[in-house]
């Protein structure tokens, strides 16, 4: 080699490394800096045999390991599958939660799962400091993660009526400072909706206190709402079928059957439940709380003053200079939603059992 071709050479290869060794330097900073997002504590508070948007709501949250700590899982009393004014004993409730967290990763006996109120908030609060009463292992230990010293609010996340949640703070009003409730419910600024109807008394109970309080709606028919949130019957038949992690126990379904996965069963739940519409289909209502706890931008955010109901004449009454505010929830991206819902159910990441 010439000499200027080797003095060319020499210059091109230090050049060379002295780009690649300035480069590695931001790099290996941008490592050391990096902090993970920080984990959201959550207390999943579901009706779980009602529909088919709980259990799909909770396999979303226990997949989703890399947002959430899920603290535990209470249940309460509703309606069954057969009808919005058909009572289902909280028994079933508790079971149909226990058939999906064993499913999604044998969470069963490692989250705690506890038995909340089968009654209401008004035939329950006047016992809540007894030893035991209706609903109080749900309740005792909403309190007891409620108090625990921790670096973040605790999340309550109750889709469905808000009894086992309105109990805790009429027995131990100090959590309020230390919680965030987002609740699944209301058709608000409308009326109806079954997770308020079928307790309206503890919602109003919680609409007067100084708690942190939000609304993600429902709005039946309405495309603001999580009703919105719509999934088909033949796009959970397609994707569903085998995902999630296989478990070494077979888990005997609510219509039957014997499963070792979770998308098994959720294509099950939707052969065996009703669908509407054309093409066939059912909203994942409750699926679409979680979604805005992981991303509070696949849903618009309005604050407004704290209304409440009027129960005899079923009548939101609002009140403009109430300073108690809450958060509404409104008009869902339900593209992004559902995207990172099959995302999930494919790439599962278990949450750490506490």
């Amino acid at each position: 080699m010439k000499l200027p071709n080797l003095l060319t050479f020499l210059a091109i290869s230090i050049s060379l490394i002295i780009m690649n060794s300035c480069a590695e330097v931001p790099d290996e900073r941008a490592a050391a800096d990096y902090e993970a997002p920080q984990k959201i504590d959550v207390i999943f508070d579901t009706d779980a045999n009602n529909e088919v948007d709980d259990q799909h709501a909770l396999a979303y949250l226990l997949f989703s390991g890399d947002h959430f700590n899920v603290e535990g899982v209470t249940v309460n009393a509703t309606s069954d599958p057969d009808g919005f004014d058909t009572f289902s004993p909280v028994s079933d409730h508790y079971d149909e939660a226990r058939r999906v967290m064993q499913l999604c990763g044998e969470f069963y006996g490692r989250i705690p799962l506890l038995t909340g109120a089968e009654a209401s908030f008004e035939e329950i609060r006047g016992y809540v400091h007894e030893d035991e009463f209706d609903g109080h292992e749900a309740v005792n230990f909403i309190i007891e993660q409620a108090l625990k010293e921790r670096d973040q609010e605790l999340v309550l996340l109750p889709v469905g009526k808000l009894t086992n949640i309105a109990l805790a703070l009429k027995k131990e009003p100090a959590i309020a400072e230390n919680v965030r409730i987002v609740w699944l419910g209301s058709n608000y600024p409308e009326t109806g909706e079954h997770n308020k109807i079928w307790d309206e008394e503890s919602m109003n109970y919680i609409l007067d206190l100084d708690v942190p309080f939000e609304f993600v709606t429902v709005r039946y028919g309405d495309p603001s709402g999580t009703d919105a949130v719509k999934v088909t019957q033949a796009q959970i038949l397609h994707r569903m079928p085998g995902l999630g992690t296989e478990i070494s126990e077979p888990v005997e379904g609510r219509h039957g059957g014997e499963f070792t996965n979770w998308g098994d069963y959720s294509a099950n739940l939707f052969e065996m439940y009703t669908m509407y519409g054309d093409p066939p289909s059912r909203p994942l209502f409750d699926m679409a709380a979680v979604a805005i706890l992981k991303n509070p931008d696949w849903a618009e955010r309005r604050i407004i003053p704290a209304p409440i109901m009027d129960i005899e004449n079923d009548v939101w009454l609002e009140r403009p200079d109430n300073e108690r505010e809450l958060v509404l929830w409104e008009w869902f991206d339900i593209y992004g939603i559902m995207n990172d819902f099959f995302q999930v159910m494919e790439n599962p990441v278990l949450v750490d059992a506490p």
